[in-house]
Order: structure tokens, then sequence, then C-alpha cells
């Protein structure tokens, strides 16, 4: 058990928005869809990606600039920290779960503590298979929460 100031904190999560999105369409996304009490038991922090977009939306099997992604996000949680967990917005979704299990296996996220808590919303997976036997080889080994979107027909 922590001390009392740990208890009181709310859990911090690193906020990774969608594809050809940033920071304020992330903002607007959760604050629109979330209800107060939700949001203000929580701490997020909200960052825009350090590269420009690039190919189609639907191609999840090519990844570039991936190791100086994986280490921004690191850095980024350094910068940030004490940060508790992951939330990923639609392609961003596809981090979290793939980053924690990079992170059991030792092979990302090595500097910072475990990732305590999971949240994904319209969640995918990486499909490079450079990337998937390591990431998913476990599973998730923390407590997550995974919106998915259904389609209406």
């Amino acid at each position: 058990m922590g001390s009392e100031g740990e208890m009181a904190r709310k859990p911090r999560f690193l906020c990774l928005h969608g594809f050809r999105t940033h920071v304020t369409i992330l903002k607007k996304q959760l604050t629109i869809k979330w209800s107060e009490s939700v949001l203000q038991n929580l701490d997020l922090v909200f960052v825009d990606a350090p590269y420009p977009s690039e190919g189609k939306s639907e191609d999840f099997a090519e990844y570039k600039n991936f190791e100086q992604c994986l280490a921004y996000i690191e850095e980024l949680m350094i910068k940030h920290a004490p940060m508790d967990g992951l939330l990923g917005f639609s392609h961003g979704a596809i981090l979290p779960a793939g980053l924690s299990g990079l992170q059991s296996k030792v092979l990302a996220l090595t500097r910072v503590p475990k990732i305590k808590f999971l949240i994904t919303v319209g969640w995918t997976k990486f499909k490079a298979k450079l990337v998937v036997d390591d990431a998913y080889a476990l599973p998730i080994q923390c407590p997550s929460l995974h919106f998915l979107a259904i389609p209406q027909y």
C-alpha cells in the first residue's frame, strides 16, 4: 500500500491520439463522449505525435519511425512521471496493449515503471510480424478497459 499522498492522487494516463489528428481533437472526442464524473477522476496528459502521418489509414502492417516513437513515448512518461497508464484513441489505441506486452518482455519502456492501467477506444492490434510476436506473446498483465466500436447495419 502506498503513502497517503499516493492514494489521494488520480491515476495519470498518457493520451495517444489517432491517425491524422492531434491533441485538440482527442480532448474534444473524450469530453463529448465521457461524463464529467469519469474525467474528473483521471489525470490525463495529452501530447501530439512527433511525426506527420503518412500512408493509408487502413495499413497497420507498415511502421515508420517505430523505434523513435517508442523512445518518444518513454521520454514523455519520464517527463510527466509518475505515469500510471496509457490511453489510446482510434489508431492511437494500437499502442497501449502492444506496449504493455513489449514492456513485459523488456523490449520497450525499460526506463519507466511497469504500466498499471490501459484504456483503449476503438482498439485494434499491431499487424507487422516484427512486432506482433513480442507484443502479444503474453496476456495483458494489468487492468484494462477496451471500448470497441460496433458497426451499425
